[in-house]
């Protein structure tokens, strides 16, 4: 599969808001220009692929202005800060848009998270 984009990357501290909405991100700072929205990509680690949800984008809903790369990384909870890891970004699945409440985000999310689980296994 061919990815659009690829970016390496250290892990580091986002803004916090990720796991409490039970959507814990690895946050790496972007180098290059890569349009905004939610991707179907993989997270390198160690190694070890793992399938995941990454955002591109300023975090609209939560008034940001600046442009993040963060990636929710499927059936994975360890703690990475620091580590070096690659990101690759294969199918842009939506734009980016501000949402009117945490809940209507949260609910986005999932569906995010579940369409790009049958974009992986159709692959």
């Amino acid at each position: 599969m061919d990815e659009l984009y690829k970016i390496n990357g250290v892990v580091i501290h986002g803004d916090g808001r990720g796991k409490p909405l039970g959507f814990p991100t690895a946050n790496v700072a972007l180098t290059q220009k890569i349009p905004e929205g939610i991707y179907a990509s993989d997270v390198t680690i160690d190694g070890n692929v793992y399938q995941a949800a990454s955002f591109i984008g300023s975090a609209q809903t939560f008034e940001k202005a600046d442009i993040k790369l963060e990636s929710y990384i499927f059936d994975f909870d360890e703690d990475i800060y620091g580590e070096t890891i690659t990101v690759r970004l294969y199918k842009k699945m939506r734009e980016n848009k501000k949402f009117d409440s945490i809940e209507e985000l949260v609910a986005q999310m999932h569906g995010d998270v579940a369409a790009i689980k049958e974009f992986f296994k159709n692959k």
